[in-house]
């Protein structure tokens, strides 16, 4: 599949499994606006990103429900970026990493700080 900046965003962003899975059952009953608040709540997703995200569930896709399985999709989606990412963190530079992240996808800055820190962890950079 080709990805898209905003269907990327939706892959590294976390949302809770319960979320998901109204957000499953309110679609197939017709109440798409509905699904999509549920997957928008406390995930950090906006309005356009959300529609992506319900697109996605019902094409049979798992959203990650932890930044360390988002930064396991975002490495094999995106691994370029991740090794630039790394790249600033191994001069200490997060506020680089998480701007340049945030440039490459429709990330807020909650999640794009999360998703630094769990990549900051994994390369025992903390």
């Amino acid at each position: 599949m080709s990805m898209s900046k905003v269907q990327l965003t939706v892959l590294i962003t976390p949302v809770n499994r319960t979320d998901q899975d109204d957000a499953r059952s309110l679609a197939h009953q017709g109440r798409t606006s509905k699904a999509i608040s549920r997957l928008r709540r406390g995930s950090g997703l906006g309005l356009h990103a959300g529609a992506a995200a319900l697109d996605l569930l019902l094409d049979g896709y798992e959203l990650p429900t932890s930044y360390n399985q988002a930064l396991d999709t975002l490495k094999a989606q995106a691994p370029e970026l991740v090794s630039s990412l790394a790249e600033l963190l191994t001069r200490d530079d997060r506020t680089s990493a998480i701007k340049l992240l945030r440039e490459r996808t429709e990330m807020d800055l909650a999640g794009g700080y999360h998703l630094v820190e769990a990549l900051v962890r994994e390369l025992g950079a903390a």
